[in-house]
């Protein structure tokens, strides 16, 4: 089995290195991963500037390849130009910090696994819920093994997705497994307003507190409540039920 490996916290995060130690049993892992950390930008892709790929070494090791470009740009480029086979699943992660809600929008480890469904691979993002209470990567990648290798006993649909998230507890505090839906409400973010040197103003987005939402068979409520959670996603953001709606509208005589 060929597995394609990224992130998007960059090729020499501890979540990547840790992930890649765990799985490398399960087949032949081509890491390929932005060379700097590319949180946060989503799906973006690079058109502004060419594409570099290098060979990345630690401790006179391969490690894998790294790219000047965003964690979509990864798997194009690693399926189409650096592997020699094309994998039979693509998994994105450990992500240091949770996914879930609306942060999947903003998440690039997310959206290497969609650029990879988009394309017809199975694909899987894999996240640890970081916090002051527990940030134990290694216990974390060995949980991600496990959930992995029970997924891959599974034939994955061409173009599937499934998230999974991780909580920041020991392993043996873990309930279990619930296979949930992405919360879809909005989170209350803050900005912190600052003064720099100059005296002018700045902003600082702060995090979310994630422990008050409650809305049961959510991502976020299963990871609040000590579970792992695997939530199927899509791409597609066709809203069908309003299509049929608007469909019906008179659409006559705007254009002639």
């Amino acid at each position: 089995m060929h597995l394609l490996l990224t992130n998007d916290d960059g090729i020499y995060a501890p979540g990547i290195a840790a992930l890649k130690q765990n799985i490398q049993d399960l087949g032949h892992v081509t890491v390929v991963a932005p060379d700097v950390e590319q949180s946060g930008v989503g799906h973006s892709i690079t058109f502004s500037h060419p594409l570099r790929v290098r060979e990345v070494q630690a401790n006179n090791q391969r490690i894998g390849y790294g790219v000047n470009g965003s964690p979509a740009d990864c798997v194009k480029l690693a399926i189409y130009e650096v592997m020699e086979q094309r994998p039979d699943v693509v998994i994105s992660g450990i992500n240091m910090g949770s996914n879930v809600g609306i942060h999947i929008l903003y998440s690039g480890t997310v959206a290497a696994a969609v650029e990879a469904a988009i394309m017809g691979y199975p694909s899987i993002a894999v996240s640890f819920e970081i916090s002051g209470r527990y940030d134990d990567i290694h216990s974390a990648a060995k949980i991600a093994r496990s959930v992995i290798e029970r997924i891959l006993t599974h034939k994955l649909p061409k173009g599937s997705l499934l998230n999974i998230n991780i909580p920041s507890i020991p392993p043996d505090q873990i309930k279990g497994i619930k296979v949930t839906r992405q919360y879809a409400q909005d989170f209350q973010e803050n900005f912190e307003k600052r003064t720099d040197p100059s005296g002018r103003s700045y902003y600082w987005l702060l995090g979310t507190d994630k422990t008050r939402h409650r809305e049961e068979d959510t991502d976020i409520h299963a990871i609040n409540e000590g579970y792992i959670s695997i939530t199927p996603l899509r791409y597609d953001l066709t809203d069908y039920t309003m299509q049929k709606k608007i469909v019906d509208w008179n659409w006559k005589g705007i254009v002639s």
